[in-house]
């Protein structure tokens, strides 16, 4: 039975930064609802107990509050936040508004050394805070840890209970060494090894998708993108040729993707192949379409339309595999003044339909996007399919404004090609979260050969984020986007002027449609 951290969600944005740090610390984390019965908590076997922060006060009527029976199930709690106000209210402390709100940076000073959560940390901390309540009186048995400039209470501890609660959000990055808090509360306060890891996760998967599918035959929608093609290498190492992926070129796909699909995954990893070129149908049903919602909703069920003629050619299966990842299933936690409840990613093309009937083998349901490109390298997949940058379900459809004709999607594949071409030579392609180039419907006059010309407008879009939820616009060097520049003006027929998005998520979006 795998080790693991069980994490209770009440609405904070942060709840999957935390489950993310567990794991980090090679050590499984299940995020659940706030609202979770004890007994099915309990169910679970965890190691201990996370309580994540979240928006709410725990004195308002309709706060978020867990089953009582949590807190008897003899493993170590963390209180984040939210969750120490929950420990105190509970457990008989006090909770109050705070007279004076206590956002961003502070110092944290550790008045017990010997406590477990800062084993082996200096005496004070850069930590992060994000509230305005605050514990105003402590509940029976437990101690003071550490302060700050605001809370007397910034850090709590029951020794014999082994219940921890912290004011401040030691899963975030402005917390630099709040890394080693959460890895000391696990490995030294729950006594967790370090057996998570993606070499001993493809020996787990490989048996439970061998159990689960037996001798019958599994259908995949290869896309070419990272979780599909880390599914397809998963799955073929389990049951080889009872696999068949189904690659549909949608003719909104960047340069040289078709035949890279075909060469890593038909004759490299020799997985049955079934190449189906339907860019022709595609850029027909998109003809004079301007409107980006409706450009999304005609790629979805054309795709749809295709994928299941595909799948009758293919021969009969039982199983569809899916790259579903584990933020996909996660149940949402729509508390007010959530801020992660209102992001919701609208990019991708959407699921299939309930009337095909195969039953789902996802091997992925249980790993972050990280995780995935682990597993991906120790599969053996290049490095170019499992560390490229995210990719919209739409292709170039959302980065070609306006109408979208094969003439312009050869323009901006070319241009396209160029930014990325670029970026690698500059070591930082991999560092960046996405960096692409955007064909405006945009004309403009220019002097090309002593020449006028009236063409079109490429946007360079470079972005820097952690989950896609937020994102800063990067300050690539002046150097590297003058060569982008004049590579583009100089090779692409159709564009004389480049302009460079200088906007962050929000206020605007990373896609342009």
């Amino acid at each position: 039975m795998t080790e693991q951290i069980v994490i209770l969600d009440f609405g904070s944005q942060y709840t999957q930064v935390i489950a993310r740090r567990v794991r980090e610390c090679n050590v499984y984390s299940t995020i659940v609802r706030y609202d979770t019965p004890a007994a099915k908590v309990a169910a679970m076997n965890p190691s201990g107990l996370i309580l994540s922060g979240g928006p709410s006060s725990v004195y308002a009527k309709d706060a978020p509050l867990p089953d009582k029976g949590i807190f008897k199930l003899g493993v170590p709690v963390l209180g984040i936040c939210y969750g120490l106000q929950l420990l105190a209210h509970f457990l008989g402390g006090r909770v109050e508004k705070g007279q004076k709100r206590e956002y961003g940076k502070g110092t944290l000073t550790i008045a017990d050394r010997q406590c477990a959560l800062f084993r082996n940390l200096p005496a004070k901390l850069q930590v992060w805070n994000s509230h305005g309540d605050k514990l105003t009186r402590l509940p029976r048995d437990f101690v003071v840890v550490a302060t700050t400039e605001n809370s007397d209470y910034a850090a709590i501890e029951h020794p014999k209970k082994r219940f921890f609660g912290l004011q401040f959000h030691p899963e975030v990055a402005h917390t630099p060494r709040g890394r080693e808090v959460l890895s000391n509360f696990v490995h030294h306060v729950c006594g967790c090894g370090r057996d998570w890891t993606m070499r001993n996760y493809i020996e787990q998967a490989v048996e439970q998708i061998r159990a689960q599918v037996g001798q019958e035959r599994v259908i995949l929608g290869l896309s070419g993108g990272v979780d599909s093609s880390v599914a397809a290498a998963l799955i073929h190492k389990a049951i080889g040729d009872q696999l068949t992926c189904i690659f549909v070129n949608n003719g909104l796909l960047r340069a040289r993707e078709a035949e890279v699909v075909q060469e890593v995954f038909g004759r490299h990893f020799k997985i049955k192949l079934q190449y189906e070129d339907a860019s022709r149908l595609f850029l027909k049903r998109l003809k004079g379409v301007t409107e980006p919602e409706r450009k999304r909703k005609i790629i979805g069920r054309t795709f749809i339309e295709v994928f299941q003629a595909a799948t009758k050619r293919a021969g009969k299966a039982k199983f569809l595999a899916q790259g579903t990842l584990y933020p996909d299933v996660i149940e949402s936690v729509p508390i007010a003044g959530n801020p992660a409840a209102l992001i919701k990613s609208h990019h991708n093309v959407g699921g299939l339909p309930r009337n095909m009937k195969f039953k789902l083998v996802e091997p992925l349901r249980c790993l972050f996007k990280d995780e995935v490109r682990q597993l991906g390298l120790e599969l053996g997949l290049p490095r170019e399919i499992v560390l490229r940058q995210p990719f919209p379900g739409p292709g170039l459809a959302v980065r070609c404004l306006g109408e979208v004709t094969g003439e312009k999607l050869q323009v901006l594949r070319r241009a396209d090609a160029i930014v990325v071409e670029e970026m690698k030579k500059a070591d930082l392609y991999y560092k960046t979260w996405q960096t692409f180039a955007v064909l405006l419907p945009v004309r403009s006059v220019g002097v090309q050969g002593d020449e006028r010309t009236y063409d079109w407008t490429l946007a360079i879009r470079a972005v820097e984020s952690q989950d896609g939820m937020t994102a800063d616009w990067v300050k690539l060097p002046y150097d590297l986007l003058e060569k982008i520049s004049l590579r583009i003006t100089n090779e692409v027929r159709g564009l004389n002027r480049v302009v460079l998005d200088l906007t962050s998520k929000p206020p605007g979006t990373i896609e342009w449609e």
